[in-house]
């Protein structure tokens, strides 16, 4: 018995073993967070790309280019022939124009990126159009802008089961009211003189009596007199154009969005 008792005891230790594939934190959740907001966002830039006109495209694109500043120790000479391009009112609504509340005529400044910036003021105030109502909203996506050697364009044109005119008339549609009542406003804002282009598709060469020509001009002289209507003074108005079907916009010159009128904001130095 004795002997027994004087025996060691026997230790057992037990030791944990924690798996290789434990608790790392929560990075690797913010990392595939990341990963499928850039997909959505990628996916949602694909489908944009789709579903958009290349004009509504580069409107876009327009809208999000930087514009020149204008310094008041810059010279040259102003793209819109020296007259402020934002009326006193329309700066003071818009927190735009120079130091001083001065005009580019009281400064002696003017450049190209002046024409940019006019740009950018005309797709603000259409911008806060479109959150007014769904019928401005509608409305507006038959506009876009875009600047050319002649002047500001603002382009308006027919949508896929939304035409700007009864077919194959000059008698304007609602949608069309409702965009010079816009464009009337939006213009008050700018003091250069106007051009309104007219241009259609492209019809059959078998029609014995093509009407091209007489309808766009004729439409372009229905936004002529929708603008006047809505508060645009005539004498800013200095022609009235019908391209015909000159200058398709499409390979297809036969497509429906061939059909577009255009107000021109005129450069005064050409």
């Amino acid at each position: 018995m004795a002997g027994k008792n004087s025996a060691a005891p026997v230790i057992i230790k037990r030791k944990k073993i924690v798996g290789g594939d434990g608790h790392h934190g929560g990075a690797w959740k913010v990392a595939y967070a990341d990963f499928v907001t850039a997909m959505m966002a990628f996916f949602l830039l694909m489908w944009l790309l789709g579903a958009t006109t290349e004009e509504q495209r580069k409107g876009v694109a327009d809208y999000f280019a930087p514009t020149a500043s204008i310094s008041p120790s810059g010279g040259g000479v102003d793209v819109l022939g020296g007259d402020s391009p934002f009326s006193q009112d329309a700066r003071a609504r818009s927190g735009t124009g120079l130091a001083g509340g001065r005009s580019p005529s009281e400064t002696g400044e003017g450049g190209a990126g002046e024409l940019h910036e006019i740009k950018t003021e005309i797709d603000k105030h259409l911008t806060a159009f479109s959150g007014e109502s769904m019928t401005m909203q509608r409305a507006l996506r038959h506009v876009v802008t875009r600047v050319t050697d002649e002047g500001l364009v603002i382009e308006i044109f027919d949508l896929d089961h939304a035409a700007l005119f009864a077919p194959d008339s000059a008698r304007p549609e609602p949608v069309l009211r409702e965009i010079a009542t816009m464009l009337a406003e939006v213009l008050d804002i700018t003091s250069n003189e106007l051009a309104v282009n007219g241009h259609v598709r492209s019809y059959p060469m078998a029609l014995a009596r093509n009407p091209m020509w007489e309808l766009s001009a004729a439409r372009a002289d229905a936004l002529r007199g929708l603008l006047q209507s809505a508060g645009v003074p005539a004498s800013r108005l200095r022609r009235i154009t019908g391209h015909a079907d000159r200058k398709p916009v499409t390979a297809d010159p036969m497509a429906n969005r061939n059909n577009r009128v255009e107000v021109v904001l005129l450069r005064r130095d050409r």
